[in-house]
């Protein structure tokens, strides 16, 4: 009768359990039995413990394991019925810091399982050429799970830094008439300047429910700016901003950062305050916060996203100092920017929406807002994903902005909403205004206009004529007769159908070279013709 021999401490069915002792097992067996424990620790953290080590704290890990997936499905369908709620929690202060410490917690406690899992293994009873796979496969994995789980804590936390330093901790702001209205701001804060003057005005006014936005642009040299009902400013020029020539809108920031600070107790930034109220009193709307762009800085932005893609109708220049500042004469530009597609860092798309010279400031709006929703268009999840630092980083030199961070996830939804839908738009000026509607404007007109622009749900039909915003429609040529335009209010997002000027009437290709010649001859009616299509402009 033979005997068969125990090891000490092993139970009688160890030769039939080779996943818990593997010992008496084959190397093919062992082998296969380590890289399942890797693949039950991956995608069921927990399981390998509890079938091959200890139960104990396999049955804690599991519970953990199954509580996650939990959430992850409530979060799942919270982001199917209501993503606003997601949102506001991912940026609110205190709810994204706990996030990120559950997040923590879990990529640590998922790497002690590795860990622990290898451990399980026992690499001493693998083949000595499975060993090194072995343990390549199992840090793979844990840099996949545990990495994973630190770098969406880490994301979150740049987020969160990001978000405290560029956005208000006040109140949040109710919608008016259905409407969120956002004043944007893009100055220069210059050696010779005391804050930013805000050389680019737009109000970006969102329905609360849709999403449906409008633009409305401000020209930088509007005159006689009403300031709004309960506004101190209205005190100081009850009658509006009419101290003269240089009492332009744009130079209500600085007038009050220098002279009237003691009017706005307890506000972070009373010159862009003034100025919010002086847009609310002038356009006839409560605009209910504002965000101040730093147009150095907004260069870095650009480059942190890669660049945008746009098609100009003409060429821009990249203007040299200024020689003749009476007639507003620059000296030879430093360089252009040529029509058709265009990929652009932020350097080039800088000058593209600051650029005047040749051309009137309207041409320049319609660059700008051409630039904004070329941003907005660009700025993918795959985008962020992958440049999330360097955009957050970049945002907090660049943005200022007195939204509420507590507000924030919503108006990101309310974003997202806006998204791919098409942006009615408004300029005082060209071509919805008369260009000497800025030096005298009336104030009625400019409000009818306004809540004609929000009110209004129509779109243009198929075979209406889209006009670019310069008065030629769309795909014709820019000497071809223009027949009476849409109003802006009717009128899409920039439509890329249009032909870029790349030629001289006589066909000549237009190059730096011909473009700088006029230049040095002095032609600056010449170049004026060439590039008078400069304002055409389309995200792609």
């Amino acid at each position: 009768m033979t005997t068969m021999h125990k090891t000490p401490n092993q139970p009688g069915n160890a030769l039939t359990d080779p996943v818990r002792y593997p010992a008496g097992a084959s190397a093919p067996v062992r082998t296969k039995r380590a890289f399942v424990l890797v693949l039950l620790t991956l995608f069921i953290p927990g399981s390998a413990q509890i079938v091959a080590g200890d139960r104990k704290l396999g049955r804690m890990a599991l519970r953990v394991t199954l509580t996650v997936w939990a959430v992850a499905l409530l979060t799942l369908v919270i982001a199917l019925v209501n993503r606003t709620l997601l949102l506001s929690i991912a940026t609110h202060p205190v709810g994204s810091l706990l996030v990120i410490v559950v997040l923590v917690a879990l990529a640590l406690g998922w790497a002690y399982l590795f860990l622990n899992t290898l451990r399980i293994i026992r690499p001493n009873l693998l083949a000595p050429g499975m060993r090194p796979i072995i343990a390549v496969v199992l840090v793979v994995s844990t840099v996949v799970a545990s990495g994973s789980l630190g770098y969406i804590a880490y994301v979150l936390n740049v987020s969160r830094n990001a978000i405290g330093s560029i956005f208000d901790a006040g109140p949040a702001i109710d919608p008016v008439d259905g409407r969120y209205n956002f004043l944007m701001m893009g100055g220069d804060a210059g050696d010779d300047r005391t804050g930013r003057r805000p050389d680019s005005l737009s109000v970006i006014s969102v329905d609360a429910k849709t999403g449906e936005s409008a633009i409305i642009s401000v020209p930088r040299n509007l005159q006689n700016a009403q300031f709004s009902e309960g506004s101190p400013m209205r005190k100081i020029y009850p009658d509006g901003y009419n101290c003269g020539d240089e009492c332009l809108i744009n130079a209500v920031n600085t007038e009050v950062t220098n002279n009237y600070q003691n009017l706005y107790p307890g506000v972070s930034d009373p010159g862009a305050q003034a100025t919010l109220e002086a847009v609310s009193g002038t356009w006839g709307i409560t605009v209910q916060a504002y965000v101040l762009v730093d147009m150095d800085g907004f260069a870095k932005l650009i480059d942190a996203m890669g660049g945008i893609r746009i098609k100009a109708g003409g060429w821009v220049p990249i203007s040299g100092p200024v020689t003749d500042e009476a007639h507003g004469i620059h000296g030879m530009p430093d360089g252009w920017i040529p029509a058709g597609d265009q990929h652009l860092d932020g350097f080039h798309a800088l000058w593209y929406g600051r650029s005047r010279e040749f051309v009137d400031d309207y041409a320049r709006i319609a660059r700008q807002q051409c630039v904004q929703q070329a941003m907005l268009k660009q700025l993918d999840p795959a985008t962020l994903l992958t440049k999330f630092e360097d955009i957050a980083n970049a945002g907090t030199k660049v943005v200022d902005s007195n939204i509420s961070s507590n507000q924030l996830g919503s108006f990101v939804d309310l974003a997202l909403k806006s998204k791919n839908q098409p942006v009615k738009r408004l300029t005082i000026g060209p071509p919805d205004f008369d260009a000497s509607f800025s030096t005298v404007p009336d104030f009625d007109l400019i409000h009818s206009k306004v809540q004609e622009l929000l009110k209004s749900s129509n779109r243009p039909k198929a075979d209406d004529a889209v006009v670019s915003p310069t008065g030629t429609p769309a795909g014709a040529a820019a000497a071809g007769p223009v027949p009476a335009r849409l109003p802006a209010s009717q009128l899409p997002s920039p439509s890329a159908d249009f032909t870029p000027v790349t030629t001289t009437p006589d066909g000549t290709p237009i190059t730096i070279e011909l473009l700088n010649g006029l230049k040095a001859q002095g032609d600056e009616q010449g170049i004026r013709d060439l590039v008078a299509t400069n304002g055409q402009c389309a995200p792609l």
